[in-house]
C-alpha cells in the first residue's frame, strides 16, 4: 500500500479545514468584499498595494484555496500512477478535484455577485447552502481517498442494507443540520446583538430578516440530529462489532456531545468569532467521523476471506 499517498491524503484533508476554517473567518469578520467584486483578481490588481485588513484576510483565503486545489490535483494525477482503475481511492481522488473545482467557482460567484460582506439578500442564503454543500461533499471525498488509501477495504452493502439505510439518513440529516448552522451563522454576523435578551426578540419578531427569524430552527434540528445520530451509531456497532467501528462510534457520540456544548457557549456568549470557529471544526470533525464510521461498518471483511483460505488449503493438505 502506498503509505506516501495515504499520508499526503490525510494531509490535504488537513489543510482542506484549514481553508474552510479560513473561510468562516472571512464572512465572520466580514471580510468578503476585501478585494472587491473581482476575480481572481483582487481589486484589480494580481497583488494589491498597500492593502487594508480585510484586503489581506481575503487575499489569504483566495491564495490557501489555490495551494489546496494544486494539492488535490496532485492527489488525482498520482492516484492514477498508484491505484488501478476501479479503487475506490482513485474514484475518491477524482471526486475531491471535482468538488474543489465547484468549490472554487461557488467561491467565485459569491464575490462576483458580490454575496458578501453586509450583503442581506435572501439570494446570499442559498449561495451559502450550496457553499456549505458542496465544502461537505468535498471532505467525505477525501476523507475517503485517504481511508481507502491507508488500506481500508472497499464497501459492500451484501446484506447490509439496513445498516445502510439508517447511516443515509444520518448523513442527510447532518447535511441538513449544517445548512441551517450555515444560516445561523450568517445572520449572527449580518445581525448582531448586544445581549442575549436582544438576540431572543429579534428571533421572535416578525419583522426581524429571515435569517435571524430562522435562528430557532438550528437548536431544534441539532436535538434530533444528536438522536438520530446515537442510534445510528448504536446500529452500527451491532451490525458490525469490530473495534474500528466502536472506536468511531465513540467519536461521533462524543464530537457531538462537545458540539452541543460549544452550541449552548456560542448562544450564550452571542456567537464570538472564536467559538464559531470551533463550532465549524467540530462540525467538520463530526462529518469526518461519521463518514469513517460508515465505511468502517460497510468495508468488506478480508480476514474472514483469508479464514476460509486457510481452512481450504489445510482440508487439501
Amino acid at each position: 500500500m502506498p503509505r506516501g499517498y495515504a499520508r499526503l491524503a490525510w494531509a490535504s484533508l488537513g489543510f482542506t479545514l484549514f481553508v474552510i476554517l479560513w473561510g468562516a473567518f472571512v464572512r465572520a469578520t466580514g471580510s468578503g468584499a476585501g478585494c472587491g467584486s473581482h476575480w481572481p483578481l483582487c481589486n484589480g490588481e494580481v497583488v494589491p498595494r498597500a492593502p487594508a485588513l480585510a484586503t489581506v484576510i481575503e487575499l489569504t483565503h483566495r491564495l490557501t484555496s489555490g495551494v489546496a486545489l494544486l494539492l488535490v490535483a496532485a492527489l488525482a494525477w498520482l492516484a492514477r500512477r498508484r491505484f488501478e482503475a476501479g479503487h475506490p481511492a482513485r474514484r475518491a481522488a477524482n471526486w475531491s478535484l471535482f468538488f474543489m473545482v465547484t468549490e472554487a467557482l461557488i467561491g467565485a460567484g459569491l464575490v462576483l455577485f458580490e454575496y458578501v460582506a453586509d450583503d442581506a439578500r435572501v439570494g446570499r442564503g442559498a449561495w451559502v447552502a450550496g457553499h456549505l454543500l458542496n465544502t461537505f461533499l468535498l471532505v467525505a471525498a477525501q476523507t475517503l481517498c485517504a481511508a481507502w488509501a491507508s488500506g481500508l477495504e472497499a464497501p459492500s452493502l451484501d446484506g447490509r442494507s439496513g445498516i445502510a439505510a439508517i447511516l443515509a439518513a444520518a448523513f442527510v440529516a447532518v447535511l441538513v443540520l449544517a445548512v441551517s448552522g450555515a444560516i445561523t451563522a450568517l445572520g449572527d454576523t449580518l445581525f448582531p446583538a448586544a445581549t442575549l435578551a436582544e438576540a431572543k426578540a429579534q428571533t421572535v419578531s416578525p419583522s426581524a430578516h429571515l435569517f435571524v427569524r430562522l435562528r430557532i430552527w438550528h437548536p431544534t434540528l441539532a436535538v434530533v440530529v444528536g438522536i438520530l445520530l446515537a442510534i445510528a451509531a448504536a446500529a452500527a456497532m451491532s451490525a458490525s462489532p469490530r473495534p474500528p467501528v466502536k472506536r468511531w462510534a465513540g467519536a461521533v457520540v462524543g464530537l457531538y456531545a462537545l458540539e452541543m456544548a460549544v452550541g449552548l457557549a456560542n448562544v450564550w456568549w452571542l456567537a464570538p468569532v472564536s467559538l464559531q470557529l470551533v463550532h465549524l471544526l467540530l462540525a467538520d470533525l463530526i462529518w469526518i467521523a461519521l463518514l469513517l464510521l460508515a465505511a468502517s461498518t460497510l468495508a468488506r471483511e478480508p480476514a474472514a476471506v483469508s479464514l476460509r483460505s486457510v481452512v481450504a488449503a489445510e482440508s487439501r493438505a
